[in-house]
């Protein structure tokens, strides 16, 4: 297929677990995918991609990351906002230097990326924005604050950018994950494993929390993003919160 006629995305976070298995996917379903991500990807991007290393907390960093992805393609098709930085910690243990690096991240970066991607994406006639939230905007629990409180913001702003985009037929959606298996999870666990606990411990007493009575694959919400970025999918939505997290946001916390 001829580069011009394919579709293409624009991903941050794209080494991590979630977001590797996106790019593979948008890759097999014929999409020129460009990968942002501050760690290096490790293994071969599709070839027709590009892949940008770089921190995005930094707008200095998202300006160079427009410059790149303006000067690859003169149109995208889809925005997928899915870095995230996690520390966990409590209200009253977390320094303003920590909530501000959080914020920076998961926040502010796809704030600066939205208006930066905005007229590749009117370009395109017909696009959409996937921001990657997280079922903690919604219900969560001690010692993760900032996390929480930057993909409550980010659950917000899908919102507004939605009403604000939908003039130029960008629809913006976000995606809430529960528990993923991903080396993101895997660390938080290790931060707060008690004393004879193991990690696989852990991820089986996360699973029994939820109604599948599993935790997800990474694979799993790949195929979500896809189906909200997708126009030909999910043209009627926009501004709205797709929860995918084996229904354990469903079930009363008091049974």
């Amino acid at each position: 297929m001829d580069n011009s006629q394919q579709k293409v995305m624009l991903i941050t976070g794209a080494a991590g677990g979630i977001g590797r298995a996106t790019v593979k996917y948008f890759a097999e379903m014929g999409w020129r995918v460009i990968g942002v991500d501050r760690k290096e990807f490790g293994e071969p991007f599709p070839r027709d991609g590009l892949f940008i290393q770089t921190d995005i907390s930094e707008p200095a960093n998202m300006h160079s990351i427009y410059d790149q992805a303006k000067a690859f393609t003169p149109t995208l098709n889809a925005v997928v906002n899915n870095a995230g930085y996690q520390i966990a910690k409590s209200v009253l243990d977390t320094s303003v230097d920590e909530w501000d690096a959080v914020m920076a991240s998961n926040l502010r970066a796809a704030f600066l990326g939205a208006k930066l991607a905005y007229p590749l994406l009117k370009a395109a006639g017909n696009a959409a924005i996937v921001n990657v939230s997280s079922v903690h905007a919604v219900q969560t629990s001690a010692n993760i604050a900032a996390y929480a409180a930057s993909k409550g913001g980010l659950l917000a702003l899908t919102r507004v950018m939605a009403i604000e985009f939908a003039v130029d037929n960008i629809r913006v959606n976000a995606i809430l994950p529960g528990a993923v298996d991903t080396p993101m999870l895997r660390a938080g666990m290790i931060r707060g494993s008690l004393e004879g606990e193991t990690i696989t411990s852990r991820l089986e007493n996360l699973a029994r929390k939820t109604v599948n009575g599993r935790i997800g694959k990474p694979e799993e919400i790949a195929h979500a993003i896809y189906f909200l970025a997708d126009s030909s999918q999910s043209s009627f939505m926009t501004g709205q919160a797709l929860i995918v997290d084996g229904g354990a946001t469903a079930r009363l916390s008091t049974e």
